[in-house]
């Protein structure tokens, strides 16, 4: 039996966000998982900037590595994964990570990206708790 994959069914059944951007850095895909961790909806999401999930903070620095990596067509996020803060809807602050994925044209020219995002928030906040709880016990050790 040869299984055939909907692609867009396996977006939409996947746990991690999935955002596609393009060359400017506009949302055009919004899966159900972007919705849940972000709090977006689509229609919401769908044309915005990705400055809807990038804290003020970091947003240079973003688009300096984003713009150059559209015009050189490489990233090195694609193996490693990036950890960063992000916000959610009412600024509601995040702990994500993710990998991304370059998308070209049929001609070969990068024509956006893909990102898939886990949220890392809990554990991020029980990682600075325990490091919290350590530095007090050495503290007291002291």
């Amino acid at each position: 039996m040869q299984w055939e994959t909907d692609y867009r069914q396996l977006v939409a059944a996947m746990g991690d966000a999935v955002v596609i951007s393009d060359t400017e850095g506009r949302i055009r895909l919004w899966n159900p998982a972007a919705e849940r961790i972000f709090g977006f909806s689509e229609t919401e999401a769908l044309g915005q900037s990705l400055d809807l999930i990038i804290p003020e903070k970091q947003r240079q620095r973003h688009w300096d590595g984003y713009h150059e990596t559209m015009r050189s067509g490489k990233t090195r996020y694609a193996t490693d994964l990036l950890r960063v803060p992000a916000i959610g809807k009412n600024a509601r602050r995040l702990s994500i990570a993710f990998s991304v994925a370059l998308l070209y044209s049929e001609d070969k020219e990068v024509s956006g990206m893909v990102a898939v995002i886990r949220d890392e928030t809990e554990r991020f906040n029980a990682e600075r708790e325990l490091r919290k709880r350590l530095a007090e016990l050495e503290q007291d050790a002291d």
